[in-house]
């Protein structure tokens, strides 16, 4: 199960865990990217609308989950939202608005699948560099991908019992659509990819099929002894 699976990270991971043999459901919120999904993972997505804000959204989604895979090995609570909010600008909205997608999100994502999650499956959390460094204006995002990155630790410890590992993989600046829904135009965004470019050690945007890696991995037999951790796929942006 992907939360936020119809575009960027999560529709990437989708198609990687489905050319690795997977069956995978999908949820998103804009009905416009639905019909484009099935042609880019491959018909075997299970495509859901669902706002992660709901916990009786997500329990309809574990519902139909169930009915069609039977139970779930994997997790990816990816649904994010990220806009700019510089502190004198901040208003209940704004606030709202990412508090709710990310955290509310995880918390009902993983209350609703955890009935459905069999003995020694993995959970992973979407985070972000940012909940390790300080960026302008981008304090809320930060803030709630740090309790993101709490729910890993503390929910592996709660789930030992059952042999459920949650993990989050924490994304550096990744080219996705989310870049074309800041309200920028489309001079700036691409001024803003090459600027933020200038700043990672490795010199370039990530890709999302490099934090489709990383799921995968973590979701992996590979990946066994691996829990309560983040792993860092961000160019070195908070290493070096």
């Amino acid at each position: 199960l992907i939360t936020g699976g119809t575009s960027g990270i999560g529709l990437a991971t989708a198609r990687r865990f489905i050319q690795e043999g997977a069956r995978v459901a999908v949820t998103g919120r804009d009905e416009s990217r639905f019909a484009y999904v099935p042609e880019e993972p491959g018909e075997e997505a299970l495509v859901l609308k669902a706002d992660v804000r709901s916990a009786q959204a997500m329990q309809a989604v574990a519902a139909q989950v169930q009915n069609v895979f039977g139970g779930l090995d994997s997790v990816f609570a990816n649904a994010g939202y990220v806009i700019p909010t510089p502190l004198q600008s901040i208003d209940t909205r704004q606030y709202d608005d990412i508090m709710d997608v990310s955290v509310k999100g995880a918390v009902f994502t993983m209350q609703a699948a955890l009935p459905i999650l069999r003995e020694g499956a993995s959970v992973i959390l979407t985070t972000s560099f940012i909940d390790q460094t300080g960026k302008h204006g981008l304090s809320l995002v930060a803030a709630a991908k740090a309790a993101v990155r709490s729910f890993a630790r503390s929910w592996s410890y709660e789930l030992l019992a059952r042999k459920i590992r949650v993990n989050a993989v924490a994304p550096g600046g990744i080219e996705t659509p989310l870049l074309g829904k800041l309200g920028l135009s489309k001079a700036e965004v691409e001024a803003f990819k090459t600027h933020f470019a200038a700043g990672v050690p490795l010199g370039r945007m990530g890709r999302a099929e490099e934090i489709a890696a990383a799921v995968l991995y973590l979701a992996s037999d590979e990946a066994q002894y691996v829990v309560g951790t983040e792993l860092v796929v961000d160019g070195g942006c908070s290493q070096l």
